[in-house]
């Protein structure tokens, strides 16, 4: 796959996976689909959904994980909360134009380009959160993110990159 093919199936994933409503019990039916798809795969991931005025709605640690993980989720929280798009989206961006975090004006002590961060977003109204995993592989990360999600709003026939296809 080219970057431009890559930009295009998580642009469609944005479109595709977004929320009618959101509230702390959504929360945490979802951070449970993905705490309970960890246990499943054995993964040593931590999970987080966060609202963009900092309230964090769910978090969970799976055994393997360590602080590490929860400093990964906050660079990618703030990617999320200040482009409002996907972590991952936003690294490929970056690269197709050759630039980097600095460029932009971004710390990246304080911010990442790699997967792991995917918006909350709310049908006609915009982004007002994220849903965060750290532990895998940033690819990994992301394609953990849109698997869940999308169990979770019961959408199918997302599109998925290709394992080894993101040109990161």
């Amino acid at each position: 796959m080219t970057i431009d093919d890559c930009i295009t199936v998580l642009e469609t994933q944005e479109s595709m996976l977004q929320f009618e409503s959101f509230n702390r019990t959504r929360a945490w039916e979802l951070g449970t689909v993905f705490a309970l798809a960890a246990a499943e795969k054995k993964l040593s991931v931590t999970i987080c959904i966060r609202l963009f005025s900092g309230l964090t709605l769910f978090q969970y640690a799976c055994e393997g994980t360590n602080l590490n993980n929860e400093s990964w989720i906050n660079r990618k929280y703030n990617t999320v909360r200040d482009l409002e798009t996907s972590t991952l989206l936003h690294a490929l961006l970056l690269k197709k134009k050759g630039k980097t975090l600095e460029d932009k004006g971004l710390d990246p002590a304080q911010y990442v380009a790699c997967g792991g961060g995917f918006p909350i977003r709310l049908k006609d109204s915009g982004t007002i959160g994220a849903v965060l995993v750290s532990g895998l592989p940033h690819a990994e990360d992301h394609g953990l993110l849109v698997e869940c999600i999308a169990a979770y709003l019961k959408t199918d026939n997302v599109p998925a990159l290709p394992p080894g296809e993101c040109p990161l």
